[in-house]
């Protein structure tokens, strides 16, 4: 299929396989356990997800199913994922949100786990300071749509909730930003986890500046450009063709 080819359908399951690809070649696939999704263009009441039982670099074409905001596969026959209802619920309460991404990466659940509330003492951890909640119903899998909502809630208008000893649920305009804020809250947990240890002081750099750097950080240009440059490192590393 060549991209003239390629329906706006298309054109985001192919995204979905390539930002699958970059988390896992990034470490932040658990097993089969992560999952990512995207709301599909035109039908805001459809999202595409990664199928039960494959990881993220095994997602196809033709494993990624279409459900509805009740959980319900609406296209597809592969085995649907039981924390589906992660995406369902978000989906529903976030009419902003395109894309969702629950994974494991080893830092971001460490960190979870210390009670820190997230400083800016990277540049990742300037766009996630005082907008990080963290969900502490159950460290058991979200398998139902109770369960999904109050993740969702707790997400409430931010980019990332954590969840206590388990993962990270981001929400984000699209596939491209829900990747980079997932690498840099990764590397901004990994950063404040090394520093605290450290004996940190507390000190950081004053709001206005923070707030600043944020703006840039999360511009959506900014997001396309590095996770571009994200695909070209991983096809670099795995000889991938481009």
């Amino acid at each position: 299929m060549t991209d003239h080819d390629m329906t706006d359908l298309d054109a985001l399951k192919h995204s979905l396989i390539e930002a699958g690809q970059v988390l896992e070649f990034l470490g932040h696939g658990d097993m089969t356990r992560g999952h990512i999704s995207a709301r599909v263009p035109g039908i805001p009441g459809h999202f595409i997800m990664k199928s039960h039982s494959i990881g993220f670099d095994e997602i196809t074409m033709d494993n990624i199913l279409t459900f509805d905001l009740e959980g319900e596969v609406v296209d597809g026959t592969a085995r649907p994922h039981s924390e589906r209802f992660i995406h369902s619920e978000i989906y529903r309460a976030r009419p902003d949100v395109n894309c969702v991404i629950h994974s494991h990466p080893m830092h971001t659940v460490a960190f979870s786990n210390t009670g820190q509330k997230m400083l800016a003492l990277s540049q990742g951890g300037a766009i996630f300071k005082d907008a990080l909640p963290v969900f502490t119903d159950t460290i058991d899998l979200v398998r139902g749509k109770d369960t999904g909502a109050a993740v969702a809630r707790c997400l409430g208008p931010h980019q990332a909730v954590l969840m206590r000893s388990h993962g990270i649920s981001m929400a984000a305009s699209g596939t491209a930003a829900c990747v980079v804020l997932c690498v840099s809250l990764e590397e901004a947990c990994q950063v404040q986890l090394v520093t605290t240890a450290s004996g940190h002081d507390g000190w950081e750099f004053p709001d206005s500046d923070i707030l600043a750097l944020r703006d840039k950080l999360t511009r959506p240009d900014q997001f396309e450009v590095n996770f571009d440059y994200l695909v070209r490192k991983m096809r670099m590393a795995l000889g991938r063709a481009a």
